[in-house]
């Protein structure tokens, strides 16, 4: 029998006020705290925050507080990623996110999300599913992404953008819902 936490990151319905799940996210939000209380001068002191918040992540990642996710360890961050003020990480399931990607000021990334049968939500029972974000990607600032959306390599998402759909790579794409505006030459 599968426990709360691999029914998550399986994309199962789980409950997340398993004891496990809850004290993980607790131990996310008081290295938050501490990432987001922290001083500008203090690198060296963020770098630690960081790399305990976010065990899965290359080199040079940086985090601009202040910074908020669920769980920090379901986030795989390749290297040289930059995320802006105030971005939003809820990683129920995984987000995986590609070398020199840079996610602008209040990007939202949503692996979270519900049943969409009310009877099935009354009883409380959440679902997630992973977000994929290529190499070299620009996440313009504001937008959101939602649960299953793959993002393809070197595309740029304009600003305030919804991504309701896989975006393919080499393409700018924006809008509510998000399409496809043009694609890029290389």
């Amino acid at each position: 029998m599968k426990t709360e936490k691999e029914k998550m990151l399986s994309g199962d319905l789980y409950n997340a006020l398993d004891p496990q799940l809850s004290e993980e996210r607790m131990k996310a939000r008081l290295l938050i705290k501490k990432l987001n209380d922290s001083r500008e001068d203090e690198e060296i002191n963020r770098e630690s925050i960081i790399k305990e918040l976010i065990p899965n992540s290359g080199d040079n990642l940086w985090l601009q507080p202040p910074f908020y996710c669920d769980y920090g360890t379901n986030i795989i961050v390749g290297n040289g990623v930059f995320f802006n003020f105030n971005c939003v990480v809820l990683d129920v399931a995984h987000v995986t996110i590609g070398n020199r990607t840079k996610l602008g000021p209040n990007v939202q990334l949503y692996t979270a999300t519900h049943p969409i049968d009310y009877q099935e939500r009354a009883k409380g029972l959440e679902l997630g599913k992973a977000i994929t974000i290529g190499e070299d990607v620009w996440i313009g600032g504001s937008a959101i992404i939602l649960p299953g959306v793959t993002v393809g390599d070197r595309t740029v998402i304009g600003s305030g953008s919804v991504i309701t759909k896989d975006i393919p790579p080499d393409v700018i794409a924006a809008g509510n819902p998000c399409k496809v505006i043009r694609e890029l030459e290389h």
